[in-house]
């Protein structure tokens, strides 16, 4: 039976995986569709996806539902059941991860905007309910609520997630440097994420996506001033860049694996990648941690 993960990442480092969606279109999945729907389409791909990351040395999956909350998913125009898509995803990430490796079941922003009243609280509540209570029936080991720069929607989603049921809960948000320090898109600073993301019951606090792994090294050690918690942190492969109708991604594995002590030194307990990221860098990742002690 595997430990809790937080248990876990208090023990030793956790290494997770990298982007997914970026990996589905490689496969084939059309840029701007959605990429959850191929939980349902192609449930064999999105497992390809996971086994890449397992043979690349990661401990932790993340399962394809960013976008499975259900606003976000009638917003991209699909008519399949949330909660189903849901958990497939979990179910899929779970067989491949068998007891070698932890789930977690992945909640994304809504694309809603809560000042602006495109989805009330309670509507956005109840989705962000579904969608972790059938990650959780998916069999996800936790629940990660990523991305956020809106501090109340991820405070709406972490309390979701704690109502589902008793399992860990990783909180990260997404901050860039700023003249007034690091902040999200939405202005929130990182003391304030910290103390009300703390309040509301989260076990991991961390950081991802943002400009690259730089910023996430300033931003994790700025958490570690203000929590014990253990911190996570998936930075991009760098900003990305539109060349001749391709996104590019500019940090290479050998270039990001190469601070990835620096980002251990910062307070990180897990670490792996967002947007731009790969198994390459992944594996380029434990390369670099060879002789630490494990989870």
């Amino acid at each position: 039976m595997k430990r809790d993960i937080t248990m876990a990442a208090r023990q030793g480092l956790l290494l997770c995986d990298g982007g997914i969606g970026t990996q589905l279109m490689a496969l084939g999945l059309p840029a701007g569709e959605a990429p959850e729907k191929w939980n349902l389409e192609y449930p064999d791909r999105v497992a390809h996806v996971h086994q890449t990351y397992i043979a690349a040395g990661a401990r932790v999956l993340t399962t394809n539902t960013f976008g499975g909350s259900p606003y976000k998913l009638k917003s991209a125009k699909i008519d399949a059941d949330p909660g189903l898509i849901n958990r497939r995803a979990a179910e899929i990430a779970c067989q491949v991860a068998g007891e070698n490796a932890w789930v977690a079941g992945s909640i994304g922003p809504t694309g809603a905007m809560l000042m602006m009243g495109d989805l009330s609280e309670e509507a956005m509540y109840e989705g962000f309910l579904l969608q972790a209570q059938n990650l959780l029936l998916g069999g996800a080991d936790c629940v990660i609520v990523e991305t956020m720069s809106d501090l109340q929607e991820a405070l709406v989603a972490v309390r979701a997630a704690k109502q589902a049921g008793d399992k860990p809960l990783l909180a990260s948000m997404t901050f860039t440097a700023g003249q007034r320090g690091y902040r999200t898109m939405m202005g929130v600073d990182i003391p304030t994420a910290v103390r009300e993301l703390t309040a509301a019951g989260a076990d991991v606090l961390g950081c991802n996506c943002g400009s690259g792994i730089d910023d996430a090294i300033h931003i994790i050690r700025e958490l570690r001033t203000l929590t014990s918690l253990p911190l996570l942190a998936e930075p991009n492969a760098g900003l990305p860049q539109y060349v001749d109708g391709q996104t590019l991604f500019r940090e290479s594995p050998e270039i990001m694996a190469a601070k990835i002590p620096a980002l251990l030194a910062a307070g990180a307990q897990l670490i792996g990648g967002c947007c731009g990221t790969t198994p390459a860098h992944i594996a380029a990742f434990a390369e670099q941690v060879k002789g630490l002690p494990p989870c």
